[in-house]
């Protein structure tokens, strides 16, 4: 089932569109519960959330509210680099495929949600699109081994997870600074439950990610370095994971930065990311506002 995170009437709330009902009719399970989201993933109780919103005959309309990250307070938001074999090959630096992932952090406040515009920063124009599937854990775990590592998935979204191209080489050993501007990527709409998915489709799920229509990523994740189940078994090792973490699972060949002369984003462009049983994350882009003085 969808389940999804926004504002209603100036409060925070969540629902679940069931996939019985027409397409943008949602079920307020915030104000049935009283509770958020992650309390729900946390307390695993999204089986009885779905049962509740399949019996409910009182609608919103997708229209009525304000969408927000579907985990709009995650503890950590985790992403993995270079991990679709194409991507390691395009950097066309002769490397060997790498034995371990690469990781770095994102802050809650660099990524926007479903149909708002991210925002182009004055300091610099290379802002870049990567559409990537994105898992929420669904449960606290440590040293996860894989044969036991989708049973941590409360479900999947979708990242645009944008990036300040040139502000990603200002130091040696990190990305930080031209991942975390200010809305400058997006995740969303909703989170698809786990029980949608079986093994075999988390291995061979598609991505494509498509700017003003033309498609510029396309590829599926039987080709990751690491998947799913790795990239879970592997960041528990160092990291406690809990429930309502998320974590970017690494974006195709064919970003902006790729091509000659570069393809980057800007103001009016639309971005597009596509996955397979997901759905599609769709925004805008603008010039970031700024405050006057």
């Amino acid at each position: 089932m969808r389940f999804l995170s926004y504002r209603l009437n100036g409060k925070n709330s969540w629902g679940a569109m069931p996939q019985v009902k027409a397409e943008a009719c949602i079920v307020d399970l915030g104000l049935l519960t009283g509770c958020d989201l992650k309390t729900i993933i946390a307390q695993q109780r999204l089986g009885e959330a779905a049962a509740l919103a399949e019996r409910s005959t009182d609608f919103l309309s997708l229209n009525d509210v304000q969408l927000q990250a579907p985990i709009p307070n995650p503890d950590k938001i985790i992403c993995i680099g270079v991990n679709y074999a194409n991507r390691n090959a395009e950097y066309k630096d002769g490397s060997k495929p790498p034995d371990f992932p690469s990781i770095f952090m994102r802050t809650v406040e660099s990524l926007g949600v479903h149909g708002a515009p991210v925002w182009r920063p004055p300091e610099s124009s290379q802002l870049d699109y990567e559409g990537e599937i994105v898992l929420v854990i669904g449960k606290a775990g440590r040293r996860i081994p894989q044969d036991r590592a989708y049973e941590y998935i409360a479900g999947l979204t979708i990242m645009n997870e944008g990036t300040i191209r040139d502000w990603v080489r200002h130091a040696k050993f990190n990305v930080t600074q031209g991942k975390n501007f200010v809305n400058s990527g997006a995740v969303g709409p909703w989170m698809v439950s786990a029980d949608e998915f079986t093994p075999a489709q988390y291995e061979d799920m598609r991505v494509r990610t498509l700017i003003n229509g033309e498609e510029r990523q396309n590829d599926t994740t039987a080709n990751m370095l690491f998947p799913f189940k790795y990239i879970i078994s592997y960041c528990s090792q160092f990291y406690q994971l809990k429930p309502g973490d998320i974590i970017a699972t690494g974006t195709p060949n064919g970003a902006g930065a790729r091509f000659d002369p570069p393809r980057y984003l800007v103001p009016g462009d639309t971005v597009q990311v596509i996955v397979d049983g997901v759905g599609e994350l769709q925004h805008g882009v603008v010039d970031e506002p700024l405050d006057k003085p």
